[in-house]
């Protein structure tokens, strides 16, 4: 009768694996089709964005404040950006200061359509842009993509500035490996209490460059911009890649140096020290990050090599950028935004800091949560606000996808791949 029992539970057990399984699938591969429509559109000069859109900002631009008047009279403010956001390195937070920006200044933002994403891990195409028609001009691209430059550079005038951000391949991949390892399938049959040690003691058991969704487990930042993320480091090619990134990108941010990165975001375009002003969005709570030893470290950094080639090229030339701008003026740069930052949080943060998303009582500030889990953190608002700066402290404290609604972004697919793993993988 016991063995009866357990067969019947067995059973159970097994269909509705095969269920979760059987959705799961349909899921993902719902949520990873790229649009029907698109169509690469190549070549001709007629197809490329052949207006400067400077016009725009002043004839929107507010009065700048007395304490950056000298900084406005010698330079302009920059509209013309193309920031590509990189995952797991602090873009989030760069994305609510771009669209503060630009909704401020009434700028022309390129959105995709359906998701808030131009249609990841799927090379961007200008088509993937809501409502594009050959020729259109925008002011600002910013949402995930893998990058493609012919394609990106059709939309923005010539004298957009490129931006992006890094982050150091060993903290990315770990992070990368808690958000994502549950939508790669092969990372399911690992075993043991530290998953993320089990992977790096032998990456080749449970890795394939074919298989769904392998790229967020090797070299995701090559990956990110466009490039063949299973190249090795002494590969002529990584150098090669790294070289052309060099050659388009203005500047390039470290998520180690957040404040300094944005400090020179800054002076790089011309703006205020109030239009960086920022509160830390999709912050993981501390709990949730796996402490690597050296060991492990060094295996992360091998498995990533391409990624740290492009990190240590690049975190040069911040420093060299830094020591241009001037190590003292910097310093206290950074000190007044940090004072800046620390009033705006005193005013619009509830308890001062971030919390749980379980302790999170408005929807409007609830963060993005990996597949079955609950980690990152939110803010909750304070009640009584100065009308006059209940605006700015909403702005500030919302995140990505309630942003893009806000907006006006349609998120259909987004929004039922979320209902759909909320829904199955309950936490």
């Amino acid at each position: 009768m016991m063995s009866g029992i357990k067969g019947g539970k067995c059973t159970f057990m097994i269909q509705g694996l095969i269920l979760w399984v059987l959705l799961t699938n349909i899921m993902l591969v719902l949520y990873c089709l790229t649009n029907p429509t698109q169509v690469k559109i190549r070549g001709s000069q007629g197809d490329t964005c052949p207006l400067s859109m400077e016009k725009l900002l002043k004839k929107n631009k507010t009065t700048s404040s007395q304490s950056t008047k000298s900084q406005s009279e010698q330079c302009s403010p920059t509209v013309n950006i193309m920031f590509m956001k990189t995952h797991k390195t602090a873009s989030s937070t760069i994305l609510n200061i771009l669209f503060r920006f630009g909704e401020k200044h009434k700028l022309k933002f390129a959105f995709p359509d359906g998701r808030n994403d131009f249609f990841y891990p799927a090379p961007f195409l200008c088509s993937q842009v809501k409502g594009y028609r050959p020729g259109d001009c925008f002011n600002i691209v910013c949402n995930h993509m893998r990058f493609d430059r012919q394609e990106v550079a059709k939309l923005l005038p010539p004298d957009a500035v490129y931006i992006t951000i890094l982050r150091d391949p060993v903290d990315l991949f770990e992070s990368s490996f808690h958000y994502y390892h549950r939508a790669v399938p092969l990372t399911w049959r690992i075993s043991g209490e530290s998953k993320l040690a089990e992977f790096l003691n032998n990456p080749q058991t449970f890795y394939s460059p074919e298989a769904f969704n392998s790229f967020y487990l090797k070299n995701l930042l090559f990956f990110d911009f466009g490039f063949d993320n299973n190249l090795e480091a002494d590969d002529p090619r990584v150098m090669r890649g790294i070289n052309n990134l060099s050659k388009r990108f203005h500047l390039v941010l470290i998520s180690e140096y957040f404040e300094e990165s944005l400090i020179l975001l800054k002076d790089t375009l011309c703006w205020t020290m109030e239009d960086i002003l920022y509160f830390k969005l999709n912050a993981r709570k501390s709990s949730s990050v796996s402490r690597l030893t050296p060991e492990m470290r060094a295996k992360a950094l091998r498995w990533n090599g391409a990624d740290w080639s492009l990190y240590q090229h690049f975190n040069a030339t911040f420093w060299a950028r830094v020591e241009a701008y001037g190590r003292e003026r910097m310093k206290q740069e950074v000190n007044e935004l940090r004072r800046r930052n620390a009033e705006m949080a005193a005013i619009c943060i509830e308890d001062g800091g971030a919390v749980e998303a379980q302790k999170i009582q408005d929807r409007r500030f609830l963060p993005w949560q990996p597949v079955g889990e609950s980690s990152i953190l939110g803010y909750n608002m304070k009640k009584n606000i100065d009308p006059k700066l209940r605006r700015i402290c909403e702005k500030m404290l919302t995140p990505e996808i309630q942003y893009l609604s806000d907006l006006g972004v349609s998120l259909w697919l987004t929004r039922l791949w979320g209902w759909f793993k909320d829904a199955v993988f309950a936490v």
